[in-house]
């Protein structure tokens, strides 16, 4: 185990451990949100139909599905820092790729670029959750939401680089490649204080065999089940209310670009007070209530008129939190196993983040969009089935200081 023989880290440590992985997840929102914001530009870069941008981003898609489950893995053979480290570098050099495909007009290297650099961003998903499930441990308190809200702050400023480099003429390769390069820079420099113990050394047979029992796990399946309802909540939001409340209600961009503000902010909000609200009453009654907004949420912006919609959009945005950061906390309850189970239930979220918008947008064609949007509402009520399975672990005394 690294740090065996250093006793238990300091005060100081933690801290120092706590601000460094808030960095890494505001750098992650950053990178998210800097090549999102400039998607438009880089459809008119490749000249590529709507159909054909939706296969760009499908392969990059691919890039998650790859790395999410062997990350585990990888952590528990060659340990946190490496490979963080190497993903961050990884991370930059291909979205650079990605931005110099884009400026070529060349969609076979874009593809590429975005294949590698979402297979790096996936990586650091799993590490800087991971790392956060042990500073929560050392901390013996609720901290992953906050950490996730980190990483919305980090997304819109991204937006605003976004917004403000496409005013201003600014190439897709500087603007992206040159954030990029910033962001690894920032992350290297806050790996330095990711020094909490952790398992690693394993052998490569091991550190599968670790991975590949984690999915066959009922409780860590079940935090899957969580999180899935939590990712594709929040992803169905991210790609489709907009258009829902265009389209849906018969309102004009601004209205709709306004409705999505709402929803981030609120889920913001929520995951800022969400580590007081876990300390005090626990993960499994703070979940089920949120769930419960967010099912609320949802049915008033799908099934209610125009004048209550709003209402419905902020509920929708407070239960959609906490999900995610509360089941990734509680697949690190065992620190010895935290690695495999931290990857199995951040696939399951991240496949369903990225996976369920895409499939809504089908839905979409027969039932239109606040009708699509209607279908989240089952994922959701097996999320709030499968909450219990976040209550903290007894066996071990990191588990019982959990929250």
């Amino acid at each position: 185990m690294s740090g065996a023989g250093r006793g238990a880290p300091t005060p100081s440590e933690i801290r120092a451990a706590a601000l460094a992985t808030a960095a890494v997840f505001a750098g992650n929102g950053l990178l998210f949100a800097i090549w999102a914001s400039r998607l438009p530009t880089v459809r008119d870069l490749l000249e590529v139909t709507p159909a054909q941008m939706g296969g760009i981003l499908l392969v990059a898609s691919l890039g998650s599905v790859f790395a999410l489950p062997t990350t585990g893995a990888i952590v528990m053979r060659f340990g946190l820092r490496p490979t963080l480290g190497v993903a961050a570098v990884l991370g930059a050099l291909t979205f650079a790729l990605a931005g110099l495909g884009a400026e070529l007009g060349s969609i076979p290297l874009a593809a590429t670029g975005l294949f590698l650099a979402w297979a790096s961003t996936s990586v650091i998903d799993v590490g800087m959750n991971l790392h956060g499930g042990r500073v929560e441990h050392a901390m013996g308190r609720a901290i992953l939401p906050l950490l996730h809200a980190g990483f919305s702050a980090g997304a819109i400023l991204g937006a605003v680089i976004g917004w403000a480099t496409s005013l201003a003429g600014i190439g897709i390769l500087p603007t992206v490649g040159g954030v990029a390069l910033l962001v690894a820079a920032i992350m290297l420099g806050a790996l330095r204080y990711f020094r909490l113990p952790e398992e690693r050394g394993r052998g490569a047979a091991q550190s599968v065999r670790a991975s590949l029992t984690a999915w066959r796990e009922p409780r860590t399946l079940l935090l899957g089940l969580v999180v899935l309802g939590a990712g594709l909540t929040e992803g169905a939001a991210n790609d489709w209310l907009a258009l829902a409340v265009v389209d849906g209600f018969g309102q004009d961009h601004a209205t709709g670009a306004l409705a999505f503000g709402v929803f981030l902010g609120f889920m913001t909000v929520m995951r800022l007070v969400g580590s007081r609200l876990l300390d005090r009453y626990g993960r499994v009654g703070v979940l089920r209530v949120l769930v419960v907004l967010a099912i609320a949420g949802l049915a008033t912006f799908v099934f209610a008129p125009l004048e209550f919609a709003m209402v419905g959009v902020a509920l929708w945005g407070l239960g959609a939190g906490l999900g995610f950061p509360v089941g990734l906390s509680a697949a690190s309850d065992d620190p010895l196993k935290a690695a495999a189970r931290v990857s199995v239930v951040s696939s399951i979220g991240y496949a369903a983040f990225m996976a369920g918008p895409p499939i809504l947008g089908l839905l979409a064609e027969h039932y239109g969009y606040r009708g699509a949007l209607g279908f989240v509402l089952v994922p959701l009520a097996v999320s709030f089935l499968a909450s219990g399975a976040t209550r903290p672990l007894p066996t071990r005394e990191g588990a019982r200081k959990s929250p």
